[in-house]
């Protein structure tokens, strides 16, 4: 069973999903599919703080949907719902990789050896 916390942020999420589908010019199956891949991630990601998982889902949902059309205009898939999802399970499991490489880089002296 769920942790009551991680319920709340859980239901939270989804009736704010729900509600906001229902504005015109909102991809409602990207929004959902964004949704779907975002809780799959959090879930999945059991040895992290409950908020940090919070803000992972909500980096991962927002991202999922901007990148939802990225996904079907450069890839064979063109289900906006699949698109978000793949694109809400990656974007965080991409970028927290590079975030820890990036930590220990001097990203000034790389910019600074860039100019010369």
């Amino acid at each position: 069973m769920a942790e009551p916390s991680t319920t709340a942020v859980l239901v939270t999420t989804y009736t704010g999903v729900g509600i906001a589908s229902l504005f015109p010019g909102i991809d409602g199956n990207a929004l959902i599919g964004a949704f779907a891949g975002a809780t799959l991630f959090v879930m999945s990601a059991s040895e992290m703080k409950i908020i940090a998982r919070a803000l992972y889902m909500l980096i991962s949902l927002v991202m999922g949907y901007i990148a939802a059309p990225e996904i079907i205009a450069n890839t064979f898939i063109q289900s906006s719902g699949v698109a978000g999802f793949i694109a809400g399970l990656l974007c965080i499991s991409a970028a927290l990789p590079l975030v820890k490489q990036l930590e220990g880089t001097d990203i000034v002296g790389a910019i600074k050896g860039l100019r010369k």
